[in-house]
């Protein structure tokens, strides 16, 4: 029933109209500031003076002018920046894709950047943070959204707006620079606020709802570490967007969540007048809920000003990976079995446990001194030609690629995220079975791990249609630092004339340059 309603709507849908395209200009300045979301006072990275940083709101279609001032000043979380769009294509603007030297060199202090680009064919629930150093783990992060005008599941709930934006992220004590790999956080912040162990009873974050509506929830890990497991005593949740694409409605009762994700879900306010705990537990270390860890409150209109009492009951549909399903999606690109695409890529990846740095395919990526984009430009187009070395893969104009992951060498989940497309997941992690008929479509995988018995390869497919350099990471931030990344150079014959770049983007390297490590 689900699934004949979801494709009627899409198919009607398909021919309408969008609303006017609009340009829509925003300034952020990217500053320090002490902040103390869970009572505990520390430097941070802040965007237009807060942290999450202020939600950028559009439709689809329109066209985004996001100027970015570099204020920062503080050394010690670095003084340059850039600023990604997470699962943004960028189609034709790769250099606006915000990555540090694989699409540009980071804004510099006292200088700004303006990132001006279409979102004419995506909707959905996105987010920025910057893409240089452990930047966003300081702070550097906040929320997108992108509405459809002619959402399909527009039938099914009654509210969408910056009220129903679930922002998850991790916080701690210390700079980034100073967490070690065994750290957890001292906190899990709920739209930017939350509370410590032994900490004060600090305010926490409050999704107001009226009773009989329904809400369209979305849902944004922006932790830098750890993924989440979410969900809100007493209800229910219908999942119908995975990373900015449509899903078949499913119903459960907690959502895991790894760092990157997002999720869109329908929230019926079915239950009675009262406080109910909305609860983020990690699910990467031992933690708890006294005294209001790891939690916000949904209240019901006409509820008391107070902590709700403890409701917690046991989970009966935890949301699976396998049971998501891409509405409208045609077959999955290349053929139906392993290795049945034009390119195949098998992602061995590695960590070394006295380093802690990770190998990919043998490879460690670290940065190079001029970014992948720029090289590309000046007339690199082959592996060979192209830094960091061994780490740069080139992939040819509109052909399928499958890339396999196995993680016999890996015994602790990763998210790992692919710029620049949407991918089908055609075998989950936990998961032996291959799914080339309707599998989700995202930007953002767990690839599992393994547990000295069973390895996971987690296996996805796309189409190179978008001309580029574009990040493959872990992203866990600390991963990523240590290595764990390659590029795609997609149809680097093609990447000058497809992705045109502007004088500011040009002088970005040589300022950054000219500059003394201490200041960049």
């Amino acid at each position: 029933m689900w699934s004949s309603q979801a494709l009627k709507r899409c198919a009607l849908l398909a021919f309408a109209s969008f609303a006017s395209a609009a340009i829509k200009n925003t300034d952020f300045v990217v500053s320090n500031a002490y902040v103390a979301p869970d009572g505990f006072n520390r430097s941070a990275i802040v965007v237009n003076g807060q942290t999450p940083g202020p939600l950028i709101a559009a439709n689809k279609g329109d066209h985004l002018n996001i100027n970015v001032t570099d204020l920062l000043t503080d050394e010690s979380m670095n003084k340059s920046t850039s600023i990604h769009w997470h699962g943004l294509f960028q189609h034709h603007t790769n250099a606006m894709d915000g990555t540090a030297f694989v699409t540009q060199c980071p804004i510099t202090s006292g200088h700004s950047f303006l990132y001006s680009f279409d979102v004419d064919h995506q909707a959905g629930t996105f987010w920025y943070h910057s893409h240089f150093n452990l930047q966003y783990c300081d702070g550097l992060r906040g929320p997108i959204v992108i509405y459809d005008p002619n959402d399909p599941y527009r039938d099914m709930y009654d509210v969408d707006d910056a009220s129903t934006v679930i922002t998850l992220a991790d916080w701690y004590h210390v700079n980034a620079y100073f967490v070690a790999a065994a750290d957890n956080p001292a906190a899990i912040l709920i739209n930017g606020l939350g509370r410590y162990p032994g900490g004060p009873n600090t305010t926490l974050s409050v999704t107001t709802v009226q009773q009989g509506k329904r809400y369209r929830i979305r849902l944004i890990n922006m932790a830098c570490k750890p993924h989440i497991l979410f969900s809100i005593d007493k209800h229910n949740f219908t999942v119908i967007e995975a990373d900015g694409q449509a899903t078949l409605p499913v119903v459960v009762d907690q959502i895991p969540i790894y760092v990157g994700q997002r999720y869109s879900f329908i929230l019926e306010a079915n239950q009675p007048v009262d406080n109910y705990w909305i609860r983020a537990l990690p699910g990467s270390y031992p933690s708890n809920f006294t005294n209001g860890l790891n939690s916000g409150i949904l209240r019901y209109e006409g509820a008391p000003d107070a902590d709700p009492s403890n409701k917690t009951e046991p989970f009966t549909s935890v949301l699976g990976e396998t049971e998501l399903h891409a509405v409208g999606e045609s077959a999955v690109p290349g053929l139906p079995f392993a290795g049945g695409a034009d390119v195949n890529i098998n992602l061995v990846s590695i960590m070394d446990n006295t380093t802690l740095l990770f190998y990919m395919n043998g490879v460690i990526y670290t940065p190079p001194s001029t970014p992948v984009l720029l090289q590309v430009l000046s007339g690199a187009v082959s592996a060979s030609q192209l830094a960091p070395q061994g780490l740069v893969y080139t992939l040819p104009p509109n052909k399928s690629v499958e890339l396999s992951i196995p993680t016999e060498f890996l015994n602790t989940p990763h998210p790992f995220h692919l710029h620049g497309h949407a991918f089908y997941v055609v075998r989950s992690a936990n998961s032996t079975l291959y799914n080339y008929v309707n599998p989700v479509k995202r930007d953002t995988v767990n690839i599992g791990f393994s547990n000295g018995v069973d390895i996971d390869n987690v296996t996805v497919r796309f189409v190179t249609d978008n001309a580029g350099p574009w990040f493959l990471h872990c992203h866990i931030d600390w991963h990523l630092q240590r290595g764990m990344a390659i590029v795609f150079a997609e149809n680097t014959n093609g990447t000058t004339k497809a992705d045109p770049v502007n004088s500011a983007w040009e002088d970005l390297c040589p300022i950054y340059n000219s500059l003394p490590s201490s200041e960049q």
